[in-house]
């Protein structure tokens, strides 16, 4: 799977928003607009090819306004955002590698 891939299902809307992801994004104040612009522009960090429910990966991307974001997604051919957050400095380098 290729971050190419899951930006063309992005782009086409073809997507959606565990209620997981919902409830951590109204609690960390993260906009829609925000995880589509950082896969977007991102990059596949770490891939989880045996998660619970499906192959998954996390993705690393800025937002337009520069903020930093991590979306854990599942892969197509549906994907799904499972979370995402702002990556904590104490647990992560530049982040994209886990202390």
């Amino acid at each position: 799977m290729t971050i190419k891939t899951i930006r063309d299902k992005i782009k086409a809307g073809n997507y959606r928003f565990s209620d997981h992801a919902v409830k951590n994004m109204i609690k960390r104040f993260i906009e829609r607009r925000e995880v589509e612009s950082a896969v977007l522009t991102g990059e596949i960090i770490e891939k989880y090819p045996g998660d619970k429910y499906s192959p998954s990966c996390l993705v690393y991307g800025k937002t337009e306004e520069g903020r930093d974001i991590h979306v854990q997604l599942s892969l197509p051919p549906k994907v799904v955002i499972i979370t995402t957050y702002e990556p904590n400095p104490a647990e992560w380098l530049d982040c994209r590698k886990r202390r």
